[in-house]
């Protein structure tokens, strides 16, 4: 099963509530460059549905990030949501390569 998202990179300067109350998810993708990472945001309705058909740190992901005209394999690895609510904060990703 292939799965792929597409991800915009996150403005400057904007407030992970504000983004979460406009309906984007923060989101991180970690080692496509050693060190450096890039700070994302998911479309919530998308960031639910991988969340339904994707493990953590098992499931291979095409992530497309459209400001950074960079694409690759990525894996979930970490889900930060609300103890009982459910409601997403905020998700990490790291390149596969």
């Amino acid at each position: 099963m292939s799965i792929t998202l597409e991800c915009q990179k996150r403005p400057e300067n904007s407030k992970p509530n504000a983004l979460r109350r406009g309906g984007l998810i923060p989101a991180t993708l970690y080692g496509h460059q050693g060190a450096e990472s890039i700070s994302l945001v998911i479309p919530e309705k998308e960031a639910y549905a991988l969340l339904r058909n994707a493990y953590v740190n098992k499931t291979k992901i095409d992530l497309n990030i459209a400001d950074e005209s960079w694409q690759g394999k990525a894996v979930i690895r970490e889900v930060q949501a609300h103890p009982w609510k459910k409601t997403l904060y905020h998700l990490s990703f790291f390149s596969q390569g």
